[in-house]
């Protein structure tokens, strides 16, 4: 039973986006900051859950394991911010965005790799220590590349608080990671019987988050869904897609492909999304009413990612 439902992520997550559209509350508690624990939000607290229960699969020889492949690692990193903010940039020029939603999308486009990418990688059978590792080191180059990037392709300069952002990426994932692997290595046997169900942990708080993103957006979602839809289709497409097929062509291994794919098409649209809505990147914008549609293609992108990514991991999983 755990198989299937690990298989049909893709279907359960389109299923809680449904009902997080018709009814916002059942999922906005879990993103909007109104629950704290020990001064934290819950969606820090739920990332952190998944990238603990990610650790309990890992042993500290998949670390080491990533000196053998020091070539997947640089290609998945230079590909993430190569592919994605240059794919982002096309599909706005191509379909001819409003300047809010075009920036909008350049922004999400020129984010790290999001947490979730390390729970699509799991269930696709790919490298989860290659995920975890990539997500991190695209996060800590997101101090320097994202704002550059965006400023470049965007023309607009998005302040990062670079010491808040290391400090949350260092608290919700290498933390909970590490703490994982060193449970695994000390209780192994409780490791092991755990593993069964941590699928579906994972699953279920990925669907609350994306849920919660959706029905908090849901009234600018509602007002430019065509072309939303579409643009934030075609940027995690071309993420995917150039992700595996460069992968393939620098001759890396399947497994690797596959993480790089994942890793280079789902973006961190909650970074995209806070950014957006910062002071500093509204002051870009002449007219108020651009400036508030800049938040809302990361909030269709966070669907799209895990739609796109769930699917490829199902196809991926049952081949393995």
């Amino acid at each position: 039973m755990l198989q299937r439902i690990t298989n049909n992520f893709a279907a359960l997550t389109l299923g809680g986006v449904a009902l997080a559209w018709f009814y916002p509350p059942a999922f906005t508690w879990m993103t909007d900051g109104s629950i704290r624990f020990a001064g934290q939000p819950l969606l820090s607290l739920a990332l952190g859950v998944i990238m603990l229960a990610m650790g309990l699969t890992l042993t500290f020889e998949d670390y080491r394991g990533l000196l053998n492949m020091p070539r997947a690692f640089v290609a998945g990193v230079a590909l993430q911010y190569t592919v994605m903010p240059l794919s982002g940039f096309a599909v706005a020029k191509v379909l001819g965005l409003e300047p809010g939603l075009a920036v909008g999308l350049i922004l999400v486009a020129c984010c790290p790799g999001g947490t979730a990418s390390n729970i699509v990688t799991y269930i696709a059978r790919g490298h989860v220590a290659l995920s975890v590792a990539m997500t991190m080191a695209s996060t800590l180059a997101a101090v320097v590349l994202t704002p550059l990037l965006t400023g470049w392709l965007a023309g607009a300069y998005v302040e990062i608080d670079r010491l808040n952002l290391l400090v949350n990426m260092v608290g919700v994932v290498l933390v909970p990671v590490v703490l994982g692997t060193l449970l695994n290595r000390l209780f192994p046997r409780a490791a092991e019987a755990v593993n069964g169900v941590l699928p579906l942990v994972a699953i279920v708080l990925v669907i609350l988050i994306v849920g919660g993103i959706v029905g908090g957006s849901k009234a600018q979602i509602m007002e430019h869904a065509g072309v939303l839809l579409l643009a934030t289709f075609l940027l995690h497409s071309l993420g995917f897609g150039l992700g595996y097929l460069l992968s393939r062509v620098l001759g890396l291994a399947e497994v690797e492909a596959r993480t790089i794919s994942i890793e280079v098409g789902m973006q961190n649209s909650g970074l995209g999304s806070g950014l957006a809505k910062t002071p500093a990147f509204a002051a870009q914008f002449a007219d108020a009413t651009q400036a508030a549609l800049a938040p809302v293609p990361a909030a269709i992108s966070a669907v799209w990612h895990v739609l796109i990514g769930s699917l490829l991991a199902g196809i991926w999983r049952r081949r393995s």
